[in-house]
Parts: C-alpha cells; structure tokens; sequence
C-alpha cells in the first residue's frame, strides 16, 4: 500500500463507504483511510486504490455514484 493513491476524499464516513463498495463490485480493492483529527474533527476520510486502478476508479466514480 506504499504507493496507493486517493481517488475520493469526503467528511462524511458512510460517503467513503459507499464509493468503497461500488469500487468492490467493479473488482477494485480499496482501502478507506480516516485523515480526520478527532480532537478537532477537521479532516477527512479518504478512498485510497493502487496505482494500476487509478484511472478506472476515477472514471467509476465520476459515471456510476451521485451524491445529491
């Protein structure tokens, strides 16, 4: 996971959890990262995936998961 990229970065925790199962049912395996300080809640909570499903994450998450 050295060089493992974030390709979605949201506050809100269920967000990054939805973006991760979508990522999983097109066969990449992400990983959520909590960036979030908890002494001052600032941060953020980040979908991370290897260097070789950067592009076809990306291109997922634009096509296939609407937040509104």
């Amino acid at each position: 996971m050295k060089n493992w990229q974030p390709v979605y970065k949201s506050a809100n925790p269920y967000r990054a959890e939805i973006v991760k199962a979508r990522l999983e049912e097109f066969d990449i395996h992400p990983v959520i990262v909590n960036k979030k300080d908890s002494n001052i809640h600032f941060g953020n909570f980040e979908v991370h995936v290897s260097p070789d499903n950067v592009l076809k994450a990306i291109n997922l998450i634009e096509k296939e998961i609407k937040f509104e």
